[in-house]
């Protein structure tokens, strides 16, 4: 069975053209954790340490509540399908973070109005990808 992924190698995944802000915002939390606030919980407090793959997983387990023990299971079914990417997160459509991931896949989320985000978006050996819009395009 092919496993699909969601990692980028090398890439910032740049914060899409109709996002609302300005500057970056934390995705607040209202009654219950969005797929936004546990990705940026996730990412956040540690930059480079997960690959994106990594992250979309834990999701996944966490929304659908299943516990540690079935982690192989989840991973064998959650991947045997094409799942959505960064670039449809609310983090880089809504929320003004950049995406960027090193050499080896592993992420961090980079606030559009950082240095590091503007020095990536110059550096001609990163490659780009711009984040899914959130409307069509007129």
């Amino acid at each position: 069975m092919k496993r699909h992924t969601t990692n980028y190698k090398n890439t910032l995944i740049e914060i899409a053209e109709d996002c609302p802000v300005q500057q970056s915002e934390i995705p607040p939390i209202k009654r219950n954790k969005t797929l936004a606030n546990i990705q940026y919980e996730m990412i956040s407090v540690n930059p480079y340490k997960f690959t994106s793959d990594e992250v979309m997983l834990e999701c996944f387990m966490l929304k659908n509540k299943l516990p540690k023990s079935e982690k192989t299971t989840a991973e064998k079914e959650f991947f045997s399908q094409g799942q959505p990417c960064f670039r449809s997160s609310a983090l880089a459509k809504r929320y003004g973070f950049g995406v960027h991931n090193d050499s080896e896949g592993k992420i961090a989320l980079l606030p559009r109005e950082s240095e590091k985000y503007e020095n990536l978006i110059k550096d001609e050996t990163v490659i780009k990808v711009k984040a899914m819009r959130s409307k069509r395009a007129k």
